[in-house]
């Protein structure tokens, strides 16, 4: 079965590159499955996920992000199921990380594999509150336009996470509160994009947070995303060099992607959908000016997808 469809646009997109020095952090799901329930995507799924499908899922969106960025591994942890959506690793930006603390017990003991990994390759641990819940990328998204990064608390992060990230990044931080609790993480919901887009679920949000949005995106700039296709994850996406990886998108939000010049990618990951997780919870954008040695950024050799 091919679990690769490229979506269909339009016309050929203008294809933006890559990030100086843009990394992208994953984690193999050797010991992924639905083991707990933590939000309401993992209800009734307790063993239900096939493995195989998964991992064959895992490979495709590997492979299509290797072509267009540099990866980075971190081991899997026997016992911790959910470390194979790195997004929650922590929020990098520069040599600088402000790693996670899980509001979830079921994912605590991840911080410290993850501390390890970016101490390892020379990051610059940023203290953080132990009262302070905080899960990374899943709910801190840097803007790719403006130097402010968008915040979600209501679920999982706690609303004082945003003053924390702004006094170490020195940036602006945006706090969005989250209403849906289908949409627990900020990058379920909402996607920066870069030349100022950004692509989200209006219905995620409360009245303020979306006047806030408003405020600072243009409204040619925001691409709302209508229930269907937030419900199939497309605002958890991944972009890389003008495309946009994606579970799911349907043929209008592909041509509104194409007229603001994306190339949307449809990489299925339903397995993992099972718990809560799309292209975006499986990776984390890392930025270091340090250069990583061959040796720690290894790269395991592509399975093959029929």
């Amino acid at each position: 079965m091919n679990v690769h469809l490229k979506a269909e646009t339009m016309h050929e997109p203008h294809l933006r590159a890559a990030q100086p020095g843009a990394r992208i952090l994953m984690c193999a799901p050797d010991h992924f499955g639905v083991d707990y329930v933590i939000n309401p995507w993992m209800e009734n799924q307790i063993g239900r996920a096939d493995l195989k499908r998964a991992r064959e899922q895992w490979d495709n969106l590997r492979r299509h992000l290797g072509a267009n960025v540099a990866l980075d591994f971190v081991p899997p942890a026997e016992g911790l199921p959910d470390m194979v959506f790195t997004a929650n690793a922590g929020l990098a930006i520069g040599d600088t990380v402000a790693v996670a603390r899980f509001h979830a017990k079921e994912r605590r003991p991840e911080e410290d594999l993850f501390r390890d990994w970016f101490e390892a390759r020379g990051f610059t641990i940023a203290p953080w509150p132990e009262d302070i819940a905080f899960e990374g990328a899943g709910d801190a998204l840097p803007d790719r336009a403006q130097p402010l990064i968008w915040c979600g608390h209501g679920w999982r992060s706690h609303a004082r996470a945003a003053e924390h990230l702004a006094d170490i990044f020195d940036r602006e931080a945006v706090g969005l509160k989250l209403v849906d609790p289908r949409f627990y993480h900020l990058d379920t919901c909402l996607c920066p994009l870069s030349g100022g887009w950004l692509m989200y679920y209006p219905g995620a949000f409360d009245e303020a947070s979306r006047a806030e949005i408003a405020a600072r995106v243009a409204a040619h700039r925001r691409i709302e995303v209508d229930e269907a296709d937030a419900m199939g994850f497309a605002c958890n996406a991944v972009e890389a060099g003008g495309r946009v990886f994606m579970n799911a998108c349907s043929p209008s939000l592909q041509g509104r992607l194409a007229a603001a010049g994306f190339q949307p990618v449809v990489t299925p990951l339903s397995e993992f959908l099972k718990s809560g997780g799309g292209a975006k919870c499986l990776t984390l954008e890392v930025q270091s000016h340090r250069a990583y040695s061959e040796q720690t950024a290894r790269r395991p050799v592509l399975s093959s997808v029929s």
